[in-house]
């Protein structure tokens, strides 16, 4: 375990030399400062109607749920972008050379560049989660249902992605590694939407594109039942959310994802064992 870890530090401190991880947090400021704005002229809005207090909280709930799903979004693209080049661009320049000729087994390297970007990935996304959390609470006084499932959840959902890229990495380029990996996270993207638009149009056979993309990649379902665990009951059931609790992912679909994130996580430890470098 102490090359896991060993590993996993230099990958942090790699990350933080090349700004990856200042430019991460650029972005989330920006990303909080619209939201911030939207917020406020939400509020001001609302200033002018007659509305009933408990009405304009779901409201303003949803436009909190609006703000962490963008959160989320930007958390996987970062995930994918950010670690593309760790893997398929050190053996495609030669330098892992430098790494897989020291006492370390090849597992211990790609678990320990694992960790080390999970690591990262995941204190984005506490940043980013709570103080998008802060501003809505601070802005309006909602506040989600259960906020630690929903962290959890996105952290997962961030965590497939990784896994996959580690996989496609030890395959393939750079470059074909991140078309694979974003176009991945776009079947995840529509499949997700697909279902949730079937619970208002009563199709049968989106329900089954749906779901049968998700098992193709299971991270927006992970978004999706996160949305669930933290919204409100009356929040969910209105129909102009896009967040209405009309295509629930079952406690199945969480264990499948678990599974679906072993086996990609497996598979990558395997190939890269026993690929040439």
């Amino acid at each position: 375990m102490t090359g896991i870890w060993l590993m996993a530090g230099v990958t942090l401190r790699e990350a933080v030399r090349r700004k990856i991880l200042w430019t991460a947090l650029i972005a989330g400021a920006l990303l909080l400062a619209v939201f911030a704005v939207a917020m406020h002229l939400q509020v001001v809005e609302f200033q002018g109607r007659a509305m009933s207090p408990f009405v304009r909280y779901q409201v303003e709930a949803g436009m909190m749920m609006i703000g962490l799903y963008t959160c989320d979004l930007l958390a996987v693209v970062l995930t994918i972008l950010t670690s593309i080049d760790t893997i398929a661009g050190e053996i495609g320049s030669g330098t892992i050379h430098a790494i897989a000729t020291k006492p370390l087994a090849r597992w211990q390297i790609l678990v320990g560049k694992f960790l080390g970007f999970l690591v990262m990935i995941a204190g984005f996304v506490a940043v980013t989660f709570a103080a998008t959390i802060w501003v809505a609470h601070a802005t309006t006084g909602v506040l989600p249902e259960h906020p630690f499932r929903g962290f959890a959840l996105i952290v997962f959902e961030c965590a497939i992605a990784l896994a996959l890229t580690f996989l496609f990495g030890t395959w393939f380029s750079t470059l074909t590694s991140g078309v694979l990996a974003l176009g991945l996270q776009g079947v995840a993207f529509m499949g997700g939407w697909l279902e949730q638009v079937s619970g208002f149009s009563q199709s049968v056979h989106i329900v089954t594109l749906g779901v049968a993309s998700s098992l193709v990649m299971p991270g927006e379902s992970l978004w999706r039942r996160a949305a669930y665990e933290m919204q409100t009951q009356l929040a969910g059931s209105l129909s102009f959310s896009p967040f209405a609790n009309v295509s629930i992912p079952s406690g199945l679909a969480v264990g499948y994802a678990a599974a679906y994130f072993a086996v990609v996580l497996g598979i990558a430890i395997w190939h890269f064992e026993r690929r040439d470098l």
